[in-house]
Formats: C-alpha cells, structure tokens, sequence
C-alpha cells in the first residue's frame, strides 16, 4: 500500500511540475517596435485659413498582433484618420465612413513615459460610444495639442501614454513621437505633410497578462 501511495504522489508531482511547465512555454515575450509614417489622410475638416467642410475618408487600421495596418473589417485594434483616433470596441459614434466595432478594445491615456507605464489599470480602459471617443478629439483633450497662429502645429502632447486593450484582450502601450511625415525635429506645418504618424509601441501577447 505504501509503494501505491507513493507513485500516487511522484505521478501527481510529475503532472502538477509538468502544468507549469506548460503554462511558462506560453508565455511569448512582449515586442517594442517602432511606426514610422502611418499615413491616416481624411477628406475635409478645417484648414489653415479657418475654412471647414465635412469630414470623411477610410480609417488607417493597425492590428497589434502582426504589427502591421490592415484593410480587415474586423482585425484591427486601432485606427487613425486625421487627428482622430479610435479602437476596434464599444458602438460607433456616427461619423461618416467610420467602421463598425467587432472586438472589445478599450483604450485609457496614461501620464508618463513609455519606460514608466509598466502595467494597465483595468478599471480606466473605456471604449468608443455614441457620445464620443474614448481618446477625446481636440487640441489638450486627448493625444496632441495644436498651436494654432501662425505656426499651426500639431504636436503630441508630452508624457501621454495611450494604454490600450486590444480587440481580443490583449494589452499594448503607444508613445506617438509625429504627427508629420519623416517624423521632423523642428515640423513646418506650412510645408512638411501631416497625417503621418510615428510612434513607439509594446505589445503584450499573453492572455490575461497585463504587465509590459
């Protein structure tokens, strides 16, 4: 009996040791990488001299887990189009050609650096609705601030980290560096072309897992 109870016990140790085993094999490491020039053009809006006309044009979509935009209705996490940006969760909020939500991203700006924001607080993640988005639009409100007279910059603002939960509940963080084309230290907005972001972004891959 005793001979019994004693391989009960090393087959329940081998099992238990080989579950945890398995469960660190899962784990993939996060990836940093960097985007430069995501085009996200819009049609309309106001321009330099104060004129304004509709707003419309397809959103840029980017999927974390490849790393890469896409034309996908439905795997995408994140999208651009002009200043505007929005995340594949909650319920459109009307605009024209703005696609529908399939995932259950929700997104929250974090102060900080990139280095500094080492995990997400579940409890601020929002999502996109019908009363507007979850990363506010409008100089200060949300990602950028616009100068206005004379120089028209849009810049991002210093230490705004979005912190995002991506369409099938996953994590990542963005620093978005440009909002202009080649990513220039000292931007003309007279002269350099807008509507292309850089930014610096962590994925994390595991699920569940809400650390970077």
């Amino acid at each position: 009996m005793k001979t019994i109870k004693l391989l009960v016990v090393a087959i329940a140790f081998i099992g238990f040791t080989s579950c945890d085993d398995d469960n660190d094999m899962q784990l993939v490491d996060t990836t940093s990488e960097k985007i430069s020039n995501l085009h996200a053009p819009q049609q309309g809006g106001t321009d330099q001299m104060g004129n304004q006309s509709p707003i419309s044009g397809d959103f840029s979509k980017f999927d974390f887990a490849t790393g890469l935009t896409t034309t996908s209705a439905t795997e995408w996490d994140i999208a651009f189009r002009g200043t505007t940006i929005i995340i594949n969760g909650g319920i459109s909020f009307g605009a024209t050609d703005e696609p529908i939500r399939t995932g259950e991203s929700a997104v929250y700006i974090a102060s900080g650096t990139l280095a500094s924001v080492t995990g997400v607080d579940v409890d601020l993640l929002i999502q996109d609705s019908i009363t507007g988005y979850a990363i506010l639009t409008g100089s200060n409100n949300g990602w950028y601030t616009y100068a206005g007279a004379p120089t028209h910059l849009i810049a991002p603002t210093p230490g705004k980290i979005l912190v995002i939960k991506t369409r099938n509940g996953r994590y990542a963080k963005i620093e978005i560096l440009s909002y202009y084309k080649n990513a220039p230290s000292n931007p003309d907005a007279f002269v350099d072309e807008d509507n292309y972001y850089t930014f610096n972004y962590v994925y994390q891959p595991n699920e569940g897992v809400t650390e970077f």
